[in-house]
């Protein structure tokens, strides 16, 4: 044998080791001529070259380095292209997504007559559905910014139920056959947690805001698990065709992580997947008594965190505040548990040994769950990776307790470019100064994991990515970025993607960086994120996925 031209090849020879000697009865790719990079400890590092063996990385280095490391194994041409690692979302609803791209999609719609023109149409296609269900409209993108009603509905569908969602997730819109399905009327009290929105005579108007939604939502007949498989199979199509290679699902039934696990086991999850136990409640607390399933290797699944809700969302006017609404001044949001109770079900997930994932948009909510963590990791010390979903609007001298309490922030970076044409006027000039406040979080230590939400945001990473660096929309807006001194650099968004994602599922040393002994997830784009303009990284194609050393989306074999 040659001896070791140097240390650095040691090393990648011990790395070689790390995933098993390279033998013949297990392929060996060697993929060169691409400008990659990956983080490498605290920074990003760049090769031309990298050698993957049974899903796994042995080595990256320059093209001698490995051709050296691994003469025999199979070349894998990259045509110059660039790699980064996969991508990973790190919050958001699969299902959901894959039930919009068969149901009524609202998104981006710039007028009611727009959405209302989408929901005819959809119903004239459908005239067998017994129900039209869709989701993605918001207010805030129209002329007139008030609430839709149900009358506006009933001026396209009138002969059964219609049901859509906002683009938060957090209010529903119905016609008035929903009402009556559901039985809303003047007498309707509002439940805890929600809110019917009624006009100045208090008849129902159409718009149930969080927990009211359920009055109708209830009556929506159940999806089939073959229906709920075939959503699932969708929005893994289109999350590697936008580079994802992980996802935190945002809170799953049993039923859904019943059909992960199945399609896990059949070695037909394309992507990794670390699901959330949905809520504490009487029909969860057995399945949470069981324990986490930790990641490993050997699957794609896992299970480590349980969501739990304490608001609603800014657009709707559901997210908890200190003081009211500026523009709705009776208003301050809904808190969907008060402290003992939030403490409980906070202390149900750490004790059965979860990470606390609590979603928490207003700063009356993120309070109440700071204090509801505070008190179970005083409980139980030896717990760690707590995060909250969202942290949208934290009051300022609550910050830092992120970092004393060692919690991620589980944040959303197009939230901030989707919500700028309403927050101040929701909640003033005064209290954005701790919204969105991605760089004051990285400057005290707090870690990030960044994700879309989706289907509330859409999926394309690269969007949020553009969207934390610029903190600009899709079309460049504002000038100079929206509360731009909270802005990331370009190498803390894609680590937010992507190592610090991984983090917050504790999969680190599984796959978020392609570094010797993790998973060879990667994806080729079209063009390098740190030589352009951070104004064209939301134009970034995806040009290849490849998830544990194998080819699973490219262009080329999706064009008709």
């Amino acid at each position: 044998m040659k001896p070791f031209a140097s240390f650095f090849q040691l090393l990648l020879w011990v790395g070689l080791l790390l995933v098993g000697c390279v033998a013949p009865q297990s392929e060996t790719l060697r993929i060169e001529s691409v400008q990659g990079y990956t983080l490498s400890g605290e920074d990003w590092i760049s090769f031309e070259s990298m050698v993957m063996q049974d899903g796994k990385v042995v080595g990256t280095g320059t093209t001698d380095e490995m051709r050296e490391l691994a003469p025999e194994a199979t070349v894998v041409d990259g045509q110059g292209r660039v790699m980064l690692p996969g991508l990973i979302d790190a919050h958001a609803h699969v299902v959901g997504l894959g039930q919009l791209l068969t149901q009524v999609d609202l998104t981006g719609a710039t007028s009611l007559d727009e959405t209302l023109q989408r929901v005819e149409q959809y119903a004239i296609e459908n005239p067998e559905s017994p129900w039209i269900v869709g989701r993605g409209w918001n207010q805030e993108l129209w002329e007139d910014t008030s609430f839709p009603t149900a009358q506006d509905l009933d001026q396209v569908v009138n002969d059964r139920p219609v049901f859509l969602s906002r683009i938060d997730g957090h209010a529903a819109w119905v016609n008035s056959v929903a009402l009556q399905q559901g039985d809303v009327t003047r007498e309707t009290q509002d439940p805890v947690g929600g809110r019917v929105i009624r006009d100045d005579q208090g008849d129902p108007t159409g718009i149930l805001v969080d927990a009211a939604e359920t009055y109708v939502a209830r009556f929506i007949p159940q999806e089939s698990p073959e229906q709920i498989e075939e959503a699932i199979s969708l929005a893994i199509q289109e999350m590697l065709s936008l580079g994802i290679t992980g996802v935190h699902d945002a809170g799953v039934s049993q039923g859904v992580w019943q059909i992960f696990q199945d399609l896990d086991a059949k070695g037909e999850l394309a992507v990794h997947i670390n699901a959330m136990v949905g809520g504490v409640t009487d029909q969860t607390r057995p399945w949470i008594a069981k324990g986490p399933v930790e990641p490993s290797a050997s699957s794609r699944l896992s299970l480590t965190g349980v969501k739990i809700y304490s608001d609603g969302a800014l657009g709707s006017r559901g997210a908890a505040m200190l003081e009211p609404y500026d523009d709705e001044p009776e208003n301050r949001g809904l808190l969907f548990y008060d402290q003992s109770e939030m403490n409980e079900q906070v202390l149900t997930a750490v004790s059965n040994g979860f990470q606390a994932n609590v979603h928490a948009i207003g700063d009356a909510a993120n309070r109440q769950v700071l204090d509801a963590l505070e008190e179970a990791i005083n409980a139980y010390p030896e717990s760690s990776r707590h995060r909250v979903e969202h942290a949208q609007v934290v009051a300022v001298e609550d910050i830092p307790r992120f970092a004393e309490l060692g919690l991620i922030a589980s944040m959303q970076p197009t939230h901030a470019t989707s919500d700028k044409n309403m927050a101040q006027d929701r909640i003033g000039a005064e209290r954005l100064e701790g919204a969105y406040a991605w760089r004051t979080f990285l400057d005290q230590g707090t870690i990030i994991a960044a994700g879309s939400d989706f289907p509330v945001e859409p999926v394309n990473p690269f969007y949020g990515i553009h969207a934390s660096v610029t903190r600009q929309d899709r079309n460049d807006e504002p000038p100079g970025g929206w509360l731009s001194d909270e802005a990331m650099t370009l190498r803390e968004a894609l680590r937010a993607f992507t190592l610090d994602a991984a983090y917050a599922a504790k999969s680190e040393t599984l796959y978020g960086s392609l570094e010797p002994g993790k998973m060879a997830d990667f994806i080729l784009i079209d063009r390098d994120p740190f030589q352009i303009p951070p104004s064209e990284l939301d134009n970034i194609v995806v040009l290849e996925t490849w998830v544990e050393g194998k080819n699973v989306f490219s262009q080329e074999s999706t064009r008709p």
